[in-house]
């Protein structure tokens, strides 16, 4: 048995309006609520794109650890490269994991740029030089992506009351999605056991793709469960900025990952985030599901969860990220959230 519901996106991508589409959005609204993570299935991304994208993964960690550091993560204002083997923090604790992080390609604000420092979050990628093909494989695979991430938020908005495009304009034309390529080392002290702290996200939606490797728990009811890895499937769950929208009718559930034991952990995880303009205020729920909500409006650090998408991201960036914080942002440092 699955640890986690499985839920069937195809029908609703093919006709949102039938009553099988009908029923998935239900569905995914109920699951959403609780335990607020699925398996989803039927999202016809072509399998080979997920082979090439963990193929060329395998070739990244395979490079150099001079190369992989000459990406780092420290360059770019965009948070935007490489971190090393403990560099990210959460829960003011080192994660035992390396990635890469990329998004959009994008055009960095010029230099002397003095308005939002949200803004700074856009940005050029970092590819390593000696994997010239990683851009394409690791850009394809993540636009292909883009039409599951729409189709639940429609899915989500039709069973929330709303209409269909209701949350359309933070991804249509433009979108400020963001991806990482994770690596989870096995592990080699059997103390240290933090692949990444218990957490939950900041936007609205993730898809966790994952190697055969299982690590990723899930706190339900009190109690930690392993997602373990289903082929075809990804994993689903919501970010804080949704909870807060649904005024916590949907869940952002807190979950980690633990160091595998025996083999390498691979995971790509895509954060389905809007453009960091967007602003998500509470909706107006159905009396029904209002009645089941459970407003909270604080992250697991007790900070308010912002409505204005790129104030709520920075924030987060800047408490993981301490080298890109520094070097970056050091004119926040007093005002910093």
């Amino acid at each position: 048995m699955p640890s986690l519901p499985v839920v069937d996106i195809g029908p609703f991508l093919a006709d949102p309006h039938s009553a099988a589409g009908q029923k998935f959005a239900t569905d995914l609204r109920d699951h959403c609520h609780n335990p607020g993570f699925v398996y989803l299935v039927g999202h016809g991304v072509d399998p080979d794109l997920e082979r090439n994208l963990f193929a060329v993964a395998d070739e990244f960690f395979a490079l150099s650890e001079t190369e992989r550091a000459s990406l780092a993560i420290e360059n770019s204002a965009a948070f935007r490269g490489y971190t090393i083997l403990g560099d990210e923090r959460t829960g003011g604790r080192p994660d035992w994991r390396d990635q890469l992080d990329y998004g959009p390609e994008q055009i960095a604000p010029p230099s002397g740029y003095d308005g939002p420092a949200w803004l700074r979050l856009r940005g050029p990628n970092q590819w390593p030089p000696s994997l010239p093909h990683m851009a394409d494989i690791a850009l394809g695979w993540m636009d292909a992506m883009l039409p599951v991430g729409v189709g639940v938020l429609r899915a989500l908005a039709l069973a929330l009351g709303q209409p269909i495009d209701r949350f359309d304009s933070g991804f249509i034309p433009d979108h400020d999605v963001h991806t990482k390529i994770i690596r989870y080392p096995q592990r080699v002290d059997p103390n240290a056991e933090q692949g990444v702290g218990l957490h939950h996200d900041t936007g609205l939606l993730t898809f966790i793709l994952q190697n055969d490797v299982a690590g990723l728990q899930v706190l339900i009811d009190g109690e930690l469960v392993t997602a373990e890895p289903i082929p075809g499937s990804y994993v689903l769950n919501l970010g804080a900025m949704m909870q807060a929208a649904t005024s916590g009718y949907l869940r952002a559930t807190p979950h980690r990952v633990l160091s595998p034991a025996g083999a390498d952990r691979l995971s790509v995880a895509l954060f389905f985030n809007p453009t960091f303009e967007s602003t998500f205020d509470p909706i107006p729920l159905p009396v029904e599901l209002l009645a089941l909500a459970d407003p909270d409006l604080n992250d697991l650090n007790g900070d308010t969860i912002r409505t204005l998408f790129g104030e709520n991201n920075l924030k987060v960036r800047l408490r993981s990220h301490p080298d890109v914080a520094a070097r970056h942002y050091a004119d926040l440092q007093l005002t910093s959230p």
